[in-house]
């Protein structure tokens, strides 16, 4: 049986202008930037 993919994916988030940034950069700068879990959308 194959595995289920998460139905999750993580994504980076400037704090200051909301722009999406990778998250190997938010995780940089934790002052500023944000790493966010997203759902996705069920059709």
């Amino acid at each position: 049986m194959a595995r289920k993919k998460p139905a999750t994916r993580k994504i980076g988030r400037n704090a200051e202008t909301g722009r999406f940034t990778t998250v190997e950069e938010a995780r940089k700068h934790p002052r500023t930037h944000v790493v966010e879990t997203l759902r996705k959308q069920c059709r």
